[in-house]
C-alpha cells in the first residue's frame, strides 16, 4: 500500500503541473494579426500575447531625490491555445530575467525567466488539471492578477517563489465554487541559494496547496488557500492566504490577509536585519503577516481611480540563540493612481501613480544597526497586454 501511495505521488510530480492563475486583460480583443490582415480567426488553437509595463519614474529616498529614469518593469511573451476540447498548452517567458537553468535546482529550469510551461487536460466540466511549470495556487485577490497590473507588491509576495513545477488538479464543485489541489517542487534554486549553508536536503521537497475559489452572486468573491512546504530535513513552512473581493457596479475592492510561519526564513527579510550567522544568514522560525487593501472606481468608461494600502509585520515566532522572539519590522505601503483607457476595445491604459513605502524597526532590530527609512516614487507610463495573434 505504501509503495502504491509513493508511486502515485511520484507520478504527480513527474507529470509536472502549472496552475497559472492570472487573468488575461486582452480576452475578447481582436488581435493585431486580425486587424492587419482583416482575416478573422475562427479557431482558438493559438494565441500570442505581449505583456508590457513601462514607465518613467521619479524616485526619492528618505526625503532626498535619488534618480529619474525610464523603466521597463515588465516584458513578457506568452503563447497559449486549445488543441481540442481536452488538451491545451501555455507558455510565458519574462524577457528581462536570466534564462540560465539554476544550478542544483529541482526542475532543471530557470528560476526567474519562465513563468509557465505546460499542458492543460480537461477531463470533463467537473475536473481538469495543469501539468508543468506554473504559478502556485496561493490565495489572495492580488496574487490572481497578471503581474503587469501590479504597481507595487507587498514584501511577502515580492520575495516569495511563485512559479514552480508540479501538478494542479481543479474540481468544479459548483458553477460558482472551485477547489484546487496542487503539488509542486518546493524550490527552483539550490539549497544554498534558498536557505543558506548547514541544512540537509529533504527527500521529498514538495509544497502542497489546497485552494478554494468562491463566487457569491458576482458581488462577493473569495480566494482562500493553505500551503504546507517541505524546506529541508526537519524544517517546514505554513502559509495561509485569504482573499476577499467586493464588486458593486463600477466599484471594486479587495482585502487580502496573508500569514506565513517558516522553519527557515526563505524570504530572508528578517534574517537580513539580524545579519549573517553560521547558517549563511537564513535564520529559523521566521514569521510574516501581510494585509493588503485596494479600492478602485471606474467613474467613466475611460477613467479609473484607485487607492491601496499595505501593512506588514515581520519577525521571529521563536527565540533562536541570541535572537529574541518578536516583531522586528513593520512595513507600510500606500499607493494612489489614475488610469486612462483611450481605446474602447483594448486593455491599453496609461497611468499616473504615487507609491510610498515606510519601514519602521523595533528596538530589538535597531540593536543590530537597523534604522527607519522611507521611499517615494511617482510613475507615468502604460500597461498593455497586446494580443499579437
Amino acid at each position: 500500500m505504501k509503495k502504491k501511495l509513493l508511486f502515485g505521488m511520484m507520478l504527480c510530480v513527474a507529470l509536472g503541473a502549472n496552475a497559472q492563475q492570472d487573468k488575461d486583460a486582452s480576452t475578447g480583443e481582436q488581435s493585431l494579426f486580425e486587424k492587419i490582415t482583416k482575416i478573422e480567426k475562427k479557431q482558438d488553437n493559438f494565441h500570442f500575447l505581449l505583456n508590457l509595463n513601462n514607465s518613467f519614474d521619479l524616485n526619492q529616498g528618505n526625503g532626498e531625490f535619488q534618480d529619474a529614469k525610464f523603466n521597463m518593469r515588465q516584458i513578457r511573451i506568452e503563447a497559449k491555445g486549445n488543441i481540442n476540447k481536452t488538451f491545451s498548452f501555455r507558455y510565458r517567458h519574462r524577457l528581462n530575467r536570466s534564462n540560465s537553468p539554476t544550478p542544483d535546482g529541482l526542475d532543471n529550469m530557470p528560476s526567474s525567466s519562465i513563468d509557465v510551461a505546460g499542458i492543460g487536460v480537461k477531463a470533463s466540466d467537473l475536473f481538469s488539471m495543469f501539468l508543468g511549470k506554473q504559478c502556485a495556487a496561493y490565495g489572495g485577490m492580488e496574487f490572481d492578477l497578471n503581474p503587469i497590473e501590479i504597481y507595487e507588491y507587498s514584501d511577502m509576495v515580492d520575495y516569495m517563489s511563485n512559479f514552480l513545477t508540479g501538478a494542479n488538479f481543479q474540481f468544479q464543485l459548483h458553477p460558482n465554487h472551485q477547489l484546487q489541489l496542487q503539488v509542486l517542487d518546493s524550490r527552483s534554486g539550490s539549497m544554498s541559494d534558498m536557505y543558506g549553508e548547514g541544512y540537509e536536503k529533504s527527500k521529498v521537497p514538495l509544497v502542497y496547496t489546497v485552494n478554494w475559489n468562491g463566487n457569491f452572486g458576482g458581488v462577493f468573491s473569495t480566494r482562500w488557500s493553505y500551503s504546507l512546504m517541505s524546506q529541508a530535513k526537519g524544517y517546514q513552512s505554513h502559509y495561509v492566504a485569504l482573499g476577499n473581493e467586493l464588486t458593486i457596479n463600477n466599484f471594486d475592492a479587495f482585502f487580502d490577509v496573508m500569514y506565513m510561519r517558516e522553519g527557515i526564513d526563505r524570504e530572508g527579510i528578517v534574517s537580513s536585519i539580524v545579519g549573517n550567522n553560521k547558517l549563511g544568514g537564513h535564520q529559523n522560525d521566521a514569521e510574516y503577516l501581510s494585509l493588503v487593501l485596494k479600492a478602485q472606481y471606474r467613474f467613466s468608461p475611460k477613467w479609473n481611480i484607485f487607492v491601496k494600502g499595505m501593512l506588514e509585520n515581520e519577525g521571529f515566532s521563536k527565540a533562536n540563540g541570541v535572537i529574541e522572539k518578536g516583531k522586528y519590522r513593520t512595513a507600510y505601503g500606500y499607493l494612489a493612481g489614475l488610469e486612462f483607457y483611450p481605446l474602447k476595445s483594448s486593455n491599453l491604459h496609461f497611468f499616473l501613480t504615487y507609491v510610498g513605502r515606510h519601514y519602521s524597526y523595533t528596538d530589538r532590530a535597531k540593536a543590530y544597526g537597523a534604522d527607519n527609512y522611507s521611499t517615494n516614487r511617482i510613475s507615468l507610463g502604460y500597461i498593455w497586454q497586446v494580443p499579437m495573434f
